[in-house]
């Protein structure tokens, strides 16, 4: 049978239930259980065995068997799902269930017992219409295997997998969890502009849209960190935000165009202490939410509990690429980018692009990289034992990078110097060079703390400690390409 046949006889039945005078689509339903709590509470029942309890509750048909003058269903509401019988002589209105379909959402009145077979069932005495579906739900056999289609129909997706729910259930406790570290630290939380006049806390490209009313062209945030420093000079001490940040980039398995961050910053602390913090924070998140510290992800088993290996970014070359790029001048290292195949530029972004391509990919355990070449971070200070470098870390696990964090620098003179070298940088053409932002370096001069940021991404977070290999699983409606293309007027 094709789906306009199908939907041809749901929308009939529809029109069935309209002339039986029955409102399909009332406007509340008073719930008392759930399908999990009845479960529970019933499951030491014996087969066969009958009780005089009432339960009341609504869900979504997902089997639906008619007999003649019996009907057995499965309804499915956010907790799970139980069977409900049907019998001609014992339920109100029995004749209208002809009008029902797979995929309708019903609500049920009846008592609890145990069919001979040891199933939980409610015996329905009466049952109500309470949103009649029109469209069919994927075969349940089959259900949806393209992806694609799961993201895009993401609603289907959830109905037709509750496993899906899960995931999205351990994102909300993740988050949770980890803003209750932050308060509990003594953080405040904090909102910052998403459209802002000059982008700028990251290297990348922006999305830029226009404000009519002032005729100028502003960005949507890739970044809240110098807003979230500007909160540090006005005092507030401990800041962070959890929220979305949008990149004109590329999609991919751990890159979506709006993702989610937490960013947080305190003052008279550096990058050691945000190390400490954020092994502290995802090792209990990870125990709280997984109820452990290994974890499964794909054929690895990632380790979360502390302490976590810190490795410079210069010896990480010298262990996992057996290059000691100390040992080479500008030429040297060219030479060697260019029999490897990889970009050349300056020294700095040199050392970068190796330890990009040779070392990332195996950095499996959780593993903080510090000290990165100067020229490339561009808000972060300098190193205290070797001026070429900054006190910057970022967490790798299994080569992808999870957060990023700095000793960030407050000096005002030398953050416009570093402005002034990203602005040349963007003259060659690097489109994610870092803007120079004129109000943030004002701010500065009227003194920012010694500080410490960092910045997690959730998204990514989510993936290992779910076991999802592409972030569009742990994204309830990732960016899709439309499915049809519209002619530009």
């Amino acid at each position: 049978m094709t789906e306009n046949t199908l939907i041809k006889e749901m929308r009939t039945k529809r029109e069935n239930l309209i002339k039986a005078g029955i409102n399909s689509y009332p406007y509340k339903y008073t719930v008392k259980d759930t399908a999990e709590q009845i479960q529970k509470k019933h499951k030491n029942l014996k087969s066969g065995e009958k009780t005089n309890t009432n339960a009341q509750l609504a869900g979504r048909v997902m089997l639906l068997r008619r007999m003649g003058k019996v009907t057995f269903l499965h309804i499915q509401d956010r907790t799970g799902r139980i069977q409900i019988y049907l019998k001609e002589k014992e339920t109100k209105d029995y004749n209208n269930i002809k009008n029902s379909d797979i995929g309708d959402i019903i609500g049920v009145k009846g008592k609890i017992f145990k069919t001979q077979k040891g199933e939980i069932t409610i015996q329905a005495e009466e049952y109500t219409f309470l949103t009649k579906a029109i469209h069919p739900l994927p075969e349940k056999f089959h259900g949806i295997k393209d992806q694609e289609t799961r993201y895009r129909k993401r609603y289907v997706d959830l109905i037709m997998n509750p496993e899906v729910t899960k995931v999205f259930e351990a994102r909300a406790k993740i988050i949770q969890e980890m803003r209750n570290i932050l308060t509990k630290k003594g953080f405040t939380e904090v909102e910052i502009p998403t459209l802002q006049p000059v982008y700028g806390g990251a290297e990348a490209r922006p999305f830029i849209t226009h404000l009519n009313s002032l005729d100028m062209d502003i960005y949507l945030q890739i970044s809240p960190e110098l807003y979230l420093k500007r909160l540090i000079i006005g005092g507030m001490e401990k800041v962070f935000t959890i929220g979305k940040n949008f990149r004109n980039e590329g999609i991919d398995a751990t890159h979506n165009p709006e993702f989610t961050m937490m960013e947080c910053y305190e003052a008279y602390t550096d990058y050691n202490d945000v190390m400490d913090l954020t092994e502290e924070m995802i090792e209990t998140i990870c125990k709280r939410v997984v109820g452990k510290t290994k974890v499964q992800f794909g054929e690895m088993t990632i380790e979360f509990k502390r302490p976590w290996k810190r490795i410079p970014m210069i010896q990480a070359i010298k262990e996992y690429a057996n290059i000691d790029v100390t040992k080479y001048n500008e030429k040297e290292l060219k030479k060697i980018m260019q029999e490897k195949g990889y970009e050349t530029g300056t020294d700095d972004e040199m050392i970068n692009i190796l330890f990009e391509e040779c070392v990332e990919k195996k950095l499996i355990q959780p593993t903080f990289i510090t000290d990165y070449p100067l020229t490339i971070c561009p808000l972060t200070k300098v190193h205290r034992k070797n001026n070429k470098l900054v006190e910057r870390f970022e967490l790798f696990i299994n080569g992808t990078e999870v957060a990023n964090a700095y000793s960030e620098l407050n000096d005002p003179d030398e953050q416009k110097e570093r402005f002034k070298l990203q602005e040349k940088r963007k003259e060659k053409g690097n489109e994610e060079a870092h803007p120079t932002d004129t109000e943030f370096i004002k701010a500065l001069e009227y003194g920012m703390p010694p500080c410490g940021g960092l910045g997690i991404g959730i998204d990514r977070l989510v993936m290992f400690l779910t076991n999802k290999q592409s972030i569009r699983d742990v994204i309830l409606f990732p960016f899709m390409k439309p499915e049809t293309t519209q002619k530009k007027k």
